[in-house]
């Protein structure tokens, strides 16, 4: 017997995309639900070949569902996850909602999936934010081999990162730009065609954003509380993909060809680096790919065991939606759940 799993936010980049995984992957579902706001109620998605009507999240009953794949959102998170969690139907949460919660294990499954047990706290398990998410899959191996002692990330965030609405003010604008028309900005707080914008999300009153504070915490909680961490968050004009470049400082020496061994073997990273032209990947080559890629990896010499390096990875996929389906994988595998007995 199989799993009734729900999705809600099914209309959305990322729930779309979840819906994609759980068949490409074989997830052992028997049932596969869209659930979206009233508003989208009666829309049709793609699951693998097959179509399935979304229904509303306000009169769905949990009660006979295994798991929820929650991409609503974090206000829609705040208020529902906590509701279909007491009904016995473990939440992957991918907003920001539960992230910093401590009853709620935050996961990467490449990086700690021992930390999964805890979620029978709240039944709520969070997933990372996405620029976290790639660049920890990275870290974790050297960390182990090495222990890092800081971090200093500078991101390059596509626009898919700030949903639908981001894709189409980039396309919008960047046609607008071609024919001369005028370039309006809604979705971003400036022009983001042929532009960067450093500031994602809200500033905070050290000078930080938001997104930028997110990359610190969520690296304590998941990979080591000790490790210093500091963020520049910048969105480019870019669809699909986040790349990072990455300085890492660390406690015992590590060469860079010692970093390429050690990540050629980790599990979710591939190495592509070769000192040539185009000897490393981009964001248009990360799309529709479930790995991280690392790239550029290279000694820092302005600091004792240091190295830099550059990391791309799809956000809608191992950022977002590959990785809470990797969640639900990873509970069925520690025995952590069953299915339901459904009613005759």
């Amino acid at each position: 017997m199989g799993f009734k799993v729900a999705i809600v936010g099914a209309t959305g980049n990322v729930g779309r995309e979840m819906l994609n995984i759980l068949e490409e992957r074989g997830f052992p579902a028997d049932e596969v639900v869209a659930l979206a706001s009233r508003r989208s109620q009666g829309t049709e998605v793609s699951y693998g070949d097959r179509t399935l009507k979304v229904k509303s999240l306000d009169t769905y009953d949990f009660s006979d569902t295994d798991i929820c794949l929650m991409s609503a959102g974090g206000n829609v998170s705040k208020e529902w996850s906590p509701k279909i969690g007491k009904q016995g139907c473990i939440v992957i949460d991918n907003s920001s909602a539960w992230r910093y919660d401590a009853d709620v294990p935050l996961i990467v499954p490449e990086v700690n999936p021992d930390a999964i047990a805890g979620y029978t706290k709240k039944n709520i398990i969070a997933n990372p934010n996405c620029s976290t998410a790639q660049m920890l899959v990275a870290l974790k191996p050297l960390h182990d081999a090495a222990t890092i002692q800081r971090v200093v990330v500078s991101t390059y965030q596509s626009v898919s990162g700030a949903g639908k609405e981001g894709m189409d003010e980039l396309f919008t604008q960047s046609r607008a730009v071609f024919v001369a028309d005028p370039v309006e900005a809604k979705k971003f707080t400036k022009r983001i065609a042929f532009n960067v914008i450093p500031h994602i999300d809200v500033f905070m009153e050290d000078g930080f954003t938001k997104e930028e504070w997110k990359m610190v915490a969520e690296t304590k909680k998941m990979l080591d509380p000790k490790i210093k961490v500091t963020a520049t968050c910048v969105r480019v004009p870019v669809f699909i993909g986040h790349s990072e470049s990455v300085n890492l400082e660390f406690e015992k020496p590590i060469t860079a060809d010692e970093a390429r061994d050690i990540l050629r073997d980790a599990p979710g990273c591939v190495v592509i680096d070769k000192r040539e032209n185009g000897g490393y990947i981009t964001p248009i080559e990360s799309a529709g790919e479930d790995a991280t890629y690392i790239s550029r990896i290279r000694e820092d010499g302005t600091v004792e065991n240091g190295l830099a390096m550059w990391i791309v990875s799809d956000n809608l996929r191992k950022g977002a939606a590959l990785n809470a389906v990797q969640i639900a994988e990873l509970l069925i595998a520690r025995g952590l759940i069953t299915p339901k007995k459904k009613a005759a």
